[in-house]
C-alpha cells in the first residue's frame, strides 16, 4: 500500500469542504488534481470513499471512520516534523499554516489586530481566520485553535484562559424612558428583552445574588445571531439585552447605552484559547497561544481606561 501525505491531506479538505471545488481553492490547486488524488487514495485503500452523482460527492461510511483516524494522526505528524526542523525554544522561524476559529463579533471588533501583528512578526506562517459565531468542531473542520468565550467546551480539548468578561444588561435611554428602570432581577419579567439565538435565555440571563443562582424570566421580543446586531436593536429602544462586555464599553462610554441593575453580579465568562491535544505542541501554536495571552491577559483592550 503506497499513499501520499498529498492524498491524505487532500482527501480529509475535501471531507472538510464537501466539494472538490472548495477544495481545490483551499489547496490553490486545480479541480482535477484533486479529483486525481481522492481518485488515487481511493484506489490505495481499496474502497470507495465518495459518491459522485451529477458532479456532487458524497462521502461514504467508510470515508467518514477513515477521516476520524487520519485528522488526529496526521496533525502529530505534522507537529513531529515542524519541531524538528524548527526546534522547540522559538528561535527559529516558523513556518506552515495555523487555521483559527473564533466568534465574529470578538474578532472583527478585538482578535484581528492581535492576530494582524502576530501575522507581521511570522512572515513564513499562512494564517487561515474563520470567524462565526458557531462553535465549530476544530478536528473535524481542520482548525488548529478555536478562541471561545464563556464555560461551555469541550472536554477533549485543550485550553489556556486570555482573559475574563462580565456580562452586562443594557438598554437605551430612550427605552428606560418610555418602559421604566428594572430595578431587581424580577423586575425583567415586565420587559421585552432582545435575544441570541445561540444560546437559551436562561442560560443568558443569570445573576448570582447571596451565594445564589437567579434565573429570571423574561420574555424575547427579537432574537439574533449576532452579538452587535443584539447591540444594535438595543441601541435603537427595542428592549434590553444582556451582553459582554467588549461589546457595549463603548456604547456605555458615550452615552448610547445604559447600564441596567449595576448593582447585580453578571456572569463572568473567560475567553480561552482551545485546542486538539497534540503532542509535542507544534511551536507554531504555542507562539500563537502565547502571543494571545500577551495581547489580552494584562489588560483587555475594551477593560482600557480612555486616553
Amino acid at each position: 500500500m503506497r499513499y501520499s501525505l498529498h492524498e491524505i491531506e487532500t482527501f480529509l479538505t475535501v471531507m472538510e469542504l464537501g466539494t472538490v471545488s472548495a477544495a481545490a481553492a483551499r489547496m490553490n490547486l486545480s479541480k482535477s488534481v484533486i479529483s486525481k488524488r481522492v481518485s488515487d487514495f481511493e484506489a490505495t485503500v481499496g474502497a470507495a470513499l465518495f459518491r459522485r452523482n451529477a458532479g456532487r460527492i458524497t462521502p461514504t461510511e467508510a470515508a467518514h471512520r477513515l477521516a476520524e483516524r487520519l485528522r488526529p494522526a496526521l496533525a502529530e505528524l505534522v507537529a513531529a516534523t515542524e519541531s524538528a526542523a524548527w526546534g522547540m525554544d522559538g528561535a527559529a522561524p516558523l513556518r506552515g499554516a495555523l487555521a483559527i476559529a473564533a466568534p465574529m463579533s470578538f474578532g472583527t471588533m478585538y482578535l484581528s489586530p492581535i492576530l494582524a501583528g502576530f501575522a507581521a512578526a511570522h512572515p513564513g506562517l499562512d494564517l487561515r481566520i474563520d470567524y462565526d459565531d458557531r462553535v465549530r468542531d476544530l478536528a473535524r473542520d481542520g482548525f488548529d485553535i478555536g478562541i471561545r468565550i464563556g464555560e461551555g467546551r469541550d472536554g477533549a480539548l485543550k485550553a489556556r484562559k486570555l482573559c475574563e468578561d462580565r456580562m452586562a444588561v443594557v438598554a437605551s435611554p430612550a427605552y428606560l424612558a418610555r418602559e421604566g428602570t428594572p430595578g431587581a432581577p424580577a423586575d425583567l419579567n415586565g420587559h421585552q428583552v432582545i435575544g441570541y439565538s445561540h444560546v437559551s435565555d436562561a442560560a443568558v440571563w443569570q445573576f448570582r445574588q447571596d451565594g445564589r443562582s437567579l434565573s429570571p424570566h423574561v420574555s424575547t421580543r427579537l432574537t439574533l445571531n449576532n452579538g452587535e446586531a443584539i447591540r444594535d436593536m438595543a441601541a435603537a429602544g427595542l428592549g434590553l439585552a444582556m451582553l459582554p462586555g467588549f461589546l457595549v464599553s463603548d456604547a456605555l462610554r458615550d452615552g448610547t447605552l445604559v447600564a441596567v441593575l449595576p448593582d447585580m453580579r453578571a456572569r463572568t465568562l473567560p475567553i480561552l484559547a482551545v485546542w486538539p491535544p497534540v503532542a509535542p505542541m507544534p511551536a507554531k501554536l504555542r507562539a500563537l497561544i502565547d502571543h494571545l495571552a500577551a495581547a489580552l491577559s494584562d489588560c483587555a483592550p475594551w477593560q482600557q481606561p480612555p486616553g
